[in-house]
């Protein structure tokens, strides 16, 4: 009988939250400054929502999912979907596939895409609460957002949910850079450099 010598490699990655975070930053920090009234138009929202809101976080799903990051991999991964499908729908309002599409754009299809991530963020939220405090805040900020988004698309207290919104995006941008300084700093120094709070405690054994 032949002994076999069986060797296992393993690959050790970087904290993909940093970038993730960074991501989600920007893009909300742009797009909340024209629903705020600070800037106007979509056009060069579009680009931070393709490759930061996008990519950048698809690339943070991708690279949690090699650490076995379940709940980092999914809200990644989720996230970025949606502002990739956002910038599409942009780009359908603006005309950019034709007239007969941006005719054709029903703005409640948007609020039951809303409503469906509204679901999507309270569970998450959830399980957040097991990660860090900063990331429970961000998370319980998204769900106002997509409350407020959900309402305003059905034209339900426009100029008050589309407020909520508002504020809630601008405020889970100033987090969420807090929260990619975090990752970044306190991986870089080895310690306690910006702190985001212990998790809950709540559910897990």
């Amino acid at each position: 009988m032949n002994n076999q010598n069986v060797q296992h490699v393993k690959i050790t990655t970087a904290d993909p939250s940093a970038i993730g975070l960074f991501g989600l930053a920007m893009v909300t920090f742009v797009a909340s400054s024209q629903k705020l009234g600070l800037t106007e138009g979509l056009a060069f929202i579009l680009p931070w929502a393709i490759f930061l809101g996008g990519f950048a976080q698809l690339f943070a799903s991708i690279q949690d999912a090699k650490h076995n990051n379940t709940f980092g991999s999914t809200a990644f991964g989720a996230f970025g979907l949606f502002w990739l499908g956002v910038g599409a729908s942009w780009l359908i309002q603006l005309g950019v596939f034709g007239e007969q599409l941006a005719a054709d754009a029903d703005s409640r299809q948007l609020g039951i895409a809303f409503t469906g991530y509204l679901i999507f963020s309270l569970f998450m939220t959830i399980g957040a609460m097991e990660t860090h405090k900063v990331l429970f805040a961000i998370f319980v900020l998204i769900d106002f957002l997509f409350i407020g988004l959900s309402l305003s698309s059905f034209g339900i207290m426009h100029e008050a949910t589309h407020m909520l919104a508002a504020v809630s995006e601008m405020l889970i941008a100033l987090l969420s850079f807090y929260g990619s300084a975090a990752a970044v700093l306190n991986g870089h120094f080895g310690r306690e450099f910006l702190p985001v709070g212990k998790p809950f405690g709540v559910f897990k054994k």
